[in-house]
């Protein structure tokens, strides 16, 4: 099998996805735009073949570089990066090179948002109410219907991107004068929790792994207040969420593919309404968190899915992992090295976070693995604790 990785050196942790191919026997293509030597030693290890580009935007320049690889190695079999800003970009790829997987055919599905929310409904779960306007007159029309405040984001945007909690007629206005030239989908915001249903299917459409992870805001907020978040996994996951994760990915037919599918839990009355679908695996270390909430290499047994359509590890979820960010505009209570000492085994692991995601997640990220949720989120208010 070819595989073709795109980007293969970011985001950091991702290099281990190329190591386990190889280690299932895949021949592993590496197509980025930084140097070959300025790639980590493991994942130039990994990689049979590699090719550089000077824009990745460029799709005459991935063509060119995929045509390359077939004459090199023969028929392309598969082509991922585990990213969302690449999605649309490995369907037309798909589809060209005549690739398994997701193609242009399916793309609108999962990436445009008011199309996710049809899919939604055919699934029996709860979407909120919106619509995409593209006027200030049909904006007005919905929030007759919906009531303040409302959210406008971008219909096909990367997490919580250009996105808005409009709360009155002046903001609304505003936010026609001055909207991206885009397409924004208006909707009734939701108070309430935020939740996710994430994992991993096979080839036939199995779960044949999955969690839940509970937010303790939403990304909108986090990235419009320049907030910090924490966000833990479930040992058990409630029987609603489940089956509204299950229902989503029936009915989006994901396959052979990680899915990050997001909720709210309302506060008016408990229930689950979607959010929006992700045909990748979350971001930031929650592949990592995976693997330290049930002693796993989930990196390993994705690889195993595409190279065997195999899964072959046991879990059970015997601790909860949480994620707790900070952000270098805060003034925190306690320094890194007071953290290190009050947690001693519990703190699993810690790293810089790479720029790019520093809005959503934070400038340094910490995980704290327990078996007693009360452990972890003692933890993440210390941690957060600002003065």
């Amino acid at each position: 099998m070819n595989f073709v990785y795109l980007s293969p050196h970011f985001p950091p942790n991702y290099y281990r996805f190329c190591v386990r191919l190889r280690e299932e026997g895949v021949n592993v293509l590496g197509l980025a735009d930084v140097p070959y030597e300025s790639l980590r030693q493991e994942l130039r290890e990994a990689l049979a073949g590699y090719y550089r580009v000077n824009d990745m935007n460029s799709y005459d320049a991935l063509v060119r570089a995929l045509g390359h690889f077939t004459h090199l190695h023969g028929k392309l079999d598969r082509i991922d990066s585990h990213n969302e800003y690449w999605l649309e970009t490995e369907a037309r790829l798909r589809t060209d090179f005549n690739m398994y997987g997701l193609r242009q055919d399916r793309i609108a599905d999962v990436k445009r948002k008011s199309a996710m929310k049809e899919i939604f409904r055919s699934a029996g779960v709860r979407v909120a109410r919106g619509a995409v306007v593209r006027t200030l007159a049909e904006a007005r029309r919905l929030v007759a219907e919906t009531g303040y405040p409302v959210v406008a984001k971008p219909d096909v945007g990367v997490g919580a991107a250009a996105t808005y909690k409009i709360r009155d007629d002046g903001e609304l206005s505003a936010f026609f004068d001055r909207k991206p030239p885009a397409d924004y989908i208006v909707e009734e915001f939701i108070r309430g929790g935020i939740f996710s249903f994430d994992g991993l299917a096979d080839r036939d459409g199995n779960l044949v792994f999955f969690t839940a992870h509970a937010y303790s805001r939403g990304i909108m907020e986090t990235v419009n207040e320049d907030d910090h978040i924490f966000y833990y996994s479930f040992r058990e996951i409630p029987a609603d969420l489940e089956d509204a994760g299950r229902r989503t990915a029936r009915a989006f037919d994901v396959r052979e593919r990680f899915f990050h599918f997001e909720f709210f839990r309302t506060d008016e009355d408990g229930g689950i309404v979607a959010l929006e679908v992700n045909l990748r695996p979350p971001g930031g270390l929650t592949t990592d968190m995976f693997n330290y909430a049930n002693d796993i290499d989930i990196y390993r047994e994705w690889a195993r899915v595409v190279a065997h359509n195999r899964f072959t590890a046991t879990w059970s979820r015997p601790y909860h992992v949480a994620y707790v960010g900070r952000k270098r505009s805060k003034r925190y209570v306690h320094g890194h090295g007071e953290i290190l000492s009050a947690f001693g085994d519990l703190l699993v692991h810690h790293e810089e976070i790479h720029s790019i995601f520093r809005a959503a997640i934070g400038d340094y990220g910490y995980l704290v693995r327990s078996k007693d949720r009360d452990e972890v989120l003692d933890a993440a208010r210390y941690i957060h604790e600002t003065g």
